[in-house]
């Protein structure tokens, strides 16, 4: 599938649909400052204020845990368990989820809402990490965090006791989330560890942000091009950590027999042409590939229900991919 331009006698706003517009204009309006002139700590508060004005709270479950994930350096990590029945009812299919944030802000709270949905819509489990953060922690902590929290879940033991089937395991994310979920699928099929799916929201797969989608929309579509520079710069600022496949997996040696994708871009986002690159890699690999593309809006929309009705149809398309691949 084409990304579709606008045409060069019209603006790439044009493209976008009169709901994204209107939450554009409102963020303009507020006059909030950016998170990229924010140092660290004062963007992850930011973000995590603004960052549920327009979502839809997610459904009540019957189960939510806090629980701790070991890694190898010995850190506890938090993570938080959604489930829609309890452990009574039998072992659950899981996905292993990852938030995006640029590996800079972000967390279990800011992705909460959407977890729960993915957990009520998908009739699994859905365990929610919170990696450590850029700057304090730089490439590859993140990467380590998230395949540390993979391994103990499909293989300590851990998963029977938290009523999960670690036969029946996908890895999920969004933005930077998404990355790391790539990255995990591929050093799963490297570990001999089968996946049902990996589920990305518009993940980063290139090492220098330097597609078309990247200069067409560099300013006025929420995610821009200073905020990229800004959180790729606190995470990973050695253009060797750039050239890394763990951070850009379009650069991955080969991607064949990693698990089933689903994969959900916005038209309107600097991410979508690198989003579509990595499709074609797995399709290229023969991997199955399942491409939705939500045309009209940016880079963080999932989390804007309120607002954008396409938030709501990303998820449900998701959740129906992850039900599908968890349940066949």
């Amino acid at each position: 599938m084409q990304h579709v331009r606008a045409p060069q006698d019209r603006s790439p706003r044009d493209l976008l649909t009169s709901a994204m517009r209107q939450v554009i204009d409102n963020i303009a309006r507020a006059r909030q400052p950016a998170l990229h002139d924010l140092p660290p700590e004062q963007a992850r508060l930011a973000y995590a204020k603004g960052s549920g004005v327009l979502d839809v709270p997610g459904p009540a479950l019957a189960r939510v845990e806090d629980v701790r994930v070991p890694t190898r350096d010995g850190t506890s990590l938090p993570a938080r368990l959604y489930a829609p029945r309890a452990i009574a009812h039998g072992r659950l299919p899981a996905m292993l989820y990852f938030h995006g944030g640029g590996f800079t802000i972000g967390g279990i709270a800011s992705h909460e809402a959407l977890c729960r949905r993915l957990a009520d819509q998908a009739t699994c489990a859905i365990l929610s990490l919170d990696y450590r953060l850029a700057p304090e922690h730089r490439f590859p902590t993140a990467v380590h965090d998230a395949w540390d929290a993979l391994s103990w879940l499909a293989g300590s033991g851990q998963a029977e006791a938290l009523g999960i089937d670690p036969m029946r395991l996908a890895v999920g994310g969004d933005s930077a989330g998404g990355t790391l979920a790539a990255v995990c699928a591929i050093q799963a099929r490297d570990a001999g560890l089968p996946l049902a799916l990996q589920l990305l929201f518009y993940p980063g797969t290139t090492a220098h942000q330097d597609t078309l989608s990247h200069q067409t929309f560099a300013e006025g579509f929420v995610l821009d091009a200073a905020s990229i520079d800004y959180f790729f710069d606190q995470y990973a600022p050695l253009r060797t950590d750039r050239e890394d496949w763990r951070f850009a997996p379009l650069l991955a040696p080969d991607v064949d027999n990693v698990a089933p994708a689903w994969i959900g871009l916005a038209e309107c986002d600097p991410l979508v042409d690198e989003g579509l690159l990595y499709a074609d890699k797995l399709r290229a690999a023969g991997v199955t590939v399942d491409l939705d593309i939500y045309r009209g809006v940016t880079h963080e929309f999932i989390k804007m229900g309120r607002a954008i009705p396409e938030a709501l149809q990303a998820q449900a398309d998701a959740a129906r991919a992850l039900r599908a691949a968890l349940h066949a």
